[in-house]
């Protein structure tokens, strides 16, 4: 089963790379129908979905989760990593969390930040990313002070999960089962593990699935990276979710991903049932994305970012990666055909907002 599961693993790194290729050699078609789609799209109406029964999520009764769109922050440490420049410190992995989520819910004692985001009643999804490994993922001294704080908030542990795409990638974020709570499932997907029925998504001519993990969550913690991609420019919260909790996400990289995930970020799905996103910057991808081929272009940033809007996350972190580029002497993702244009898409269909004079980012150093 280890072998089979393995070979899914370089299955799944080769297509990337195929897709890639066909995706640049596709740009000007896709250009074309990026043009065509952004005035669909400013309409709210050309995405539109009818809701499927029982798949859009309720918060329990009573409880309103905390949503500041727009709002962005972003605690950085000098000195945050390991030697080994590979992982953070745990200590300043878990007080720049706490310093974060304090200053977005006002709420100093980490399991009372929890707390506007999670009820005990909930059962909560927590997507992590794994697929460049242990080389850069989100990593364990983030996610898991979170996990304790959400049981310390009142959430059983037995209604924690942890999911992932294969379980190669999970082992890059160093989580699991050994060292979280009992009670809390360590879970991958493997692009199967799915009991919905197939949706058709507007826009693309393709239909998908969500994964059990997430449907039958009502609530969904979203750690990202802040990363270079070959298909669609930047990977960071958005995608995490649109093609990280898909059963096909090979079959929304056309013409760069874009819009796809912003047509997929869109679905009530996924709106529903996000509650928060955490960006790991303890580190940043500048080209190679999103694996991890180019260890040369991944750079320090000792940093922690959170926000209830993956849009406006994703539009600073887009910014932060070209900015590194142009630091390496690198093509701008425009340049090399692959720019990042699902991000205003997303915007434009309501997800969150991509307007840099729009979002709040409230940047903080320890």
């Amino acid at each position: 089963m280890v072998a089979h599961e393995r070979k899914i693993e370089l299955e799944t790194h080769a297509r990337i790379e195929r897709d890639a290729a066909t995706s640049r050699r596709a740009f000007l078609s896709g250009a074309a129908v990026l043009g065509a789609t952004g005035v669909m799209a400013s309409s709210g109406s050309a995405f539109a979905h009818s809701p499927v029964a029982g798949l859009p999520a309720q918060p329990p009764a009573g409880f309103t989760p905390l949503s500041a769109p727009g709002r962005v922050v972003k605690v950085s440490k000098a000195g945050c990593l390991e030697a080994n420049r590979l992982f953070p410190k745990a200590d300043d992995a878990r007080e720049m969390l706490r310093r974060a989520l304090a200053e977005l819910t006002g709420k100093a004692e980490l399991a009372e930040a929890v707390k506007s985001f999670v009820h005990p009643e909930d059962k909560v999804c927590v997507k992590v990313n794994g697929i460049a490994l242990q080389n850069m993922a989100t990593n364990k001294e983030l996610v898991l002070p979170f996990i304790d704080a959400m049981i310390a908030a009142g959430v059983a542990p037995t209604n924690i999960t942890i999911l992932e795409q294969y379980p190669g990638f999970m082992q890059g974020t160093r989580i699991n089962a050994r060292n979280v709570p009992a009670g809390v499932s360590v879970v991958w997907h493997t692009n199967s593990d799915a009991t919905m029925d197939w949706r058709d998504i507007a826009g693309t001519a393709r239909h998908t699935k969500f994964v059990r993990p997430l449907t039958e969550a009502t609530a969904l913690i979203n750690f990202a990276l802040i990363k270079d991609h070959a298909i669609c420019g930047y990977t960071g919260a958005l995608k995490n979710m649109t093609h990280g909790c898909s059963v096909n996400p090979q079959d929304f990289h056309d013409h760069h991903a874009s819009p796809q995930i912003a047509i997929l970020s869109a679905q009530d799905v996924l709106t529903s049932r996000l509650r928060l996103c955490i960006i790991d910057g303890f580190k940043l991808m500048a080209h190679g994305g999103p694996l991890y081929k180019h260890p040369e272009y991944v750079t320090p940033h000792e940093a922690v970012y959170v926000s209830t809007d993956p849009v406006a996350l994703d539009a600073i972190g887009a910014d932060l990666v070209e900015k590194a580029r142009l630091g390496f002497g690198l093509k701008s993702l425009a340049d090399e055909g692959r720019p990042p244009a699902y991000i205003q898409a997303a915007a434009d269909l309501g997800v969150g907002i991509a307007d840099r004079a729009k979002i709040t980012l409230r940047d903080i150093t320890i």
